[in-house]
C-alpha cells in the first residue's frame, strides 16, 4: 500500500516537521469561499511587504487567496466595519470578491506571503475607486 504524501507517522520516522497553519472551506470573515473558477490553473506566490502604518487602498481579489504573516501585525477591514488583525505566525484566508482594506499597525513593518489559486488571464488584486 503506497504512503500518503503528507503521512504524519510516516514523516515523523524521517524527521520531518510539518504544522498546518490553516485549512478551511471559510474566508477570515466566516464567509464560505466560492467554487474554484474553470479555465486553465494559475498559482502565483508573492512576498509582500508593508511599511509600518499604510493603509493599503480599497481592493478585492478576485481569486481564493491565503496568507501568512511573517512579522508585524496586520488590520484587514471590510467595509461594513467587520475588522481582524492577524499577528506574525498566523494564517489567514483572505476573502474573495469583497472590497477590503488592510493596514500595517504600530511600528513594525508587515511581512507576508501570500499564495493566490486563480486561473490564467485573472487579476489577483483589483483596485476599488472610493463611491
Amino acid at each position: 500500500m503506497p504512503s500518503k504524501g503528507h503521512d504524519a507517522n510516516q514523516a515523523e520516522k524521517l524527521g520531518v516537521k510539518i504544522e498546518e497553519l490553516t485549512k478551511s472551506s471559510k474566508e477570515w470573515n466566516g464567509q464560505d469561499l466560492p467554487q474554484y473558477p474553470r479555465g486553465i490553473p494559475e498559482i502565483k506566490v508573492l512576498r509582500i511587504e508593508i511599511p509600518a502604518g499604510v493603509k493599503l487602498p480599497r481592493h478585492t481579489h478576485p481569486v481564493i487567496n491565503a496568507a501568512v504573516i511573517l512579522k508585524g501585525s496586520l488590520e484587514l477591514k471590510l467595509m461594513d466595519g467587520t475588522r481582524r488583525i492577524f499577528q506574525a505566525g498566523e494564517a489567514l484566508i483572505e476573502v474573495v470578491d469583497t472590497v477590503h482594506s488592510g493596514r500595517a499597525l504600530d511600528n513594525e513593518d508587515v511581512d507576508l506571503i501570500v499564495f493566490y489559486a486563480g486561473i490564467q488571464g485573472t487579476p489577483t488584486t483589483i483596485f476599488v475607486k472610493k463611491p
